[in-house]
């Protein structure tokens, strides 16, 4: 008898929900959509004063999704904890040279969290939104987002000290757990692979005394967040490394990658298509980074006098002007970026979006560069890597055959005095052959490259010698005018 109440009750009940359903649907087929609309925000405003509920949205991306948000990121490595222990269905990410897993909670999953005994609940979810339909599959775009939801009795606890704690641990967690990247773009957008480099300021064939200079300014600048706040300027420093190749700039750039925890991004100018997609790439790099354009004297159009240009373009404004190129050729062009885009990427207004980033630039021929480009305040500290010292050269010896000292050493410093040779040629002659290696081979094959750099260098400045003294003399004309200039330049001193 029990059971058949029960069922008549749950039809009842199935009949209700059918006829209001059947109902609504009634409605909004032929009542205006204004009267609807009304309808349903009067329906939601009444509706809140019943639920004592509040919810904050948080979206994974802002800004019409030119980055993604830090709010949300820091969220998501906050409850990392917490969906561990209490989420049903979880996602794993490695991390730390794939030694670890970080667990976050699945989309559409619930946890609860708890502060100063207050009782909150996030939930996470994800929208998604088909676009484009490409040759054999639908394009679809997802949009993930976090809600906490809370009682509105405790909104000032929640909306202050909460989420500050929410975000300050997020952020902590994630550098705890931080596996750092190396990116590198294709047109505006970045792909990244784990940064694994192993060197270090203390395997850097550097002087000590300028190694402990570089050191101490980077992290100098990775503590002055509140000075670059109280100064007026963005959060950013520019170095400059130039010097020959093979003299270690890139593997500088590693060790302070290594020293300071930071990623890098390694940009390719001559991938870029324009100034705005050189601002979307700035505005996706994230803080705690090293943004970095190897060889800039050779990226795009970069480098050079801008008043020789100028003058270049009022000769040619002087001939006849040239036939304009079609659309499709101009579009062909592999980049338009300019030295104002670049300038303003440095130092403008877009360089404050975000903070601690280094923008590093490496050359091999600093005279080649605009002054613009590298004046300080742009590029803060010059760093020159130039040819192996014996102080640099020991460091070597000690990295790669373990040796501090050696009776061939004397030998081996006065030749690197009369010699120019890099740290990269130097540490190949360093390389042992067989494992383990036998250092006084290794110092003997130096020795010998060494005094074979120094009869190369001999007859080179022999040949230079000999050019010049068959290549004929120069006209009266050009000496009258040299000697002249000179005059103009040195005004004899006067003897009154």
């Amino acid at each position: 008898m029990i059971h058949l109440k029960q069922g008549d009750m749950l039809a009842q009940v199935g009949s209700v929900i059918a006829s209001l359903m059947f109902v609504w649907a009634m409605f909004k087929q032929y009542f205006p959509y204004e009267l609807r609309d009304r309808l349903e925000k009067y329906t939601q405003r009444a509706f809140t004063f019943v639920y004592p509920y509040i919810q904050i949205t948080f979206h994974e991306f802002t800004g019409e999704r030119l980055m993604r948000s830090e709010a949300y990121s820091a969220i998501e490595t906050y409850l990392s904890s917490s969906s561990s222990t209490q989420a049903k269905r979880l996602k794993a990410e490695v991390v730390k040279n794939n030694q670890s897993l970080v667990l976050s909670m699945d989309d559409h999953e619930e946890v609860a969290d708890e502060f100063e005994g207050v009782k909150l609940w996030w939930a996470s979810g994800k929208n998604v939104f088909k676009s484009q339909t490409l040759s054999f599959y639908q394009v679809t775009d997802e949009k993930r987002y976090y809600k906490l939801r809370f009682h509105k009795k405790h909104r000032d606890v929640v909306i202050g000290p909460y989420l500050n704690h929410v975000l300050r641990e997020g952020k902590a967690i994630k550098v705890r757990n931080r596996q750092r990247k190396l990116y590198t773009n294709n047109g505006s957008y970045w792909s990244h692979v784990v940064f694994e480099h192993p060197a270090t300021f203390k395997t850097l064939a550097m002087e000590a005394e300028k190694k402990k200079e570089i050191m101490d300014d980077l992290i100098t600048f990775s503590q002055a967040e509140e000075f670059y706040a109280r100064i007026g300027r963005a959060w950013k420093r520019g170095y400059l490394l130039y010097g020959p190749p093979g003299t270690g700039k890139s593997t500088m750039i590693a060790a302070m990658a290594n020293l300071l925890n930071y990623d890098i991004y390694d940009l390719e100018l001559t991938a870029v298509k324009d100034n705005t997609e050189l601002r979307k790439l700035l505005i996706e790099t994230s803080s705690k980074s090293i943004i970095v354009i190897e060889d800039i004297d050779c990226s795009l159009d970069l480098t050079g006098q801008r008043s020789k240009k100028k003058a270049e373009e009022g000769d040619e404004n002087n001939k006849e002007q040239k036939p304009r190129l079609p659309k499709d050729e101009r579009d062909g062009k592999s980049s338009q970026v300019t030295l104002s885009g670049l300038l303003n990427f440095i130092d403008g207004l877009w360089s404050a979006c975000g903070g601690e980033r280094l923008i590093l630039f490496t050359t091999n021929f600093v005279e080649k560069l605009d002054p613009a480009l590298v004046r300080r305040g742009r590029m803060d500290k010059h760093i020159e890597l130039t040819y192996c010292s014996f102080e640099a050269f020991k460091e070597l010896a000690s990295n790669y055959i373990q040796i501090e000292s050696h009776h061939l050493f004397d030998k081996i410093s006065d030749l690197l005095r009369e010699v120019k040779m890099t740290p990269a040629d130097v540490a190949e002659h360093l390389m042992p052959k067989t494992l383990p290696g036998n250092a006084e081979v290794c110092l003997e094959s130096l020795i010998v490259g060494l005094e074979k750099a120094k009869e190369v260098a001999k007859l080179k400045a022999e040949e230079e010698a000999k050019e010049k003294e068959l290549s004929p003399p120069p006209p009266a004309s050009a000496v009258m005018e040299e000697a002249k200039e000179n005059n103009n330049n040195n005004p004899k001193p006067n003897k009154e």
